[in-house]
């Protein structure tokens, strides 16, 4: 496995944590969530950003 793969997995791990920590947080409601729903959305699409650029890149370098 290259460097570039474990990167993808640990930010495709990361998404998958904050998502998780989103969707338990607005079950839950209160006062954690109306402070923090906004923050982890954020934190969740920039991490899916980050994973599907380098999703590109690998896919740019193999094919090239």
């Amino acid at each position: 496995m290259t460097t570039l793969t474990i990167v993808i997995i640990l930010a495709m791990l990361a998404t998958t944590g904050a998502l998780l920590s989103g969707i338990i947080s607005m079950t839950q409601g209160g006062k954690f969530d109306q402070r923090h729903s906004y923050q982890l959305m954020f934190v969740r699409v920039g991490l899916q950003g980050i994973t599907l650029l380098l999703l590109i890149i690998v896919l740019y370098t193999a094919t090239g």
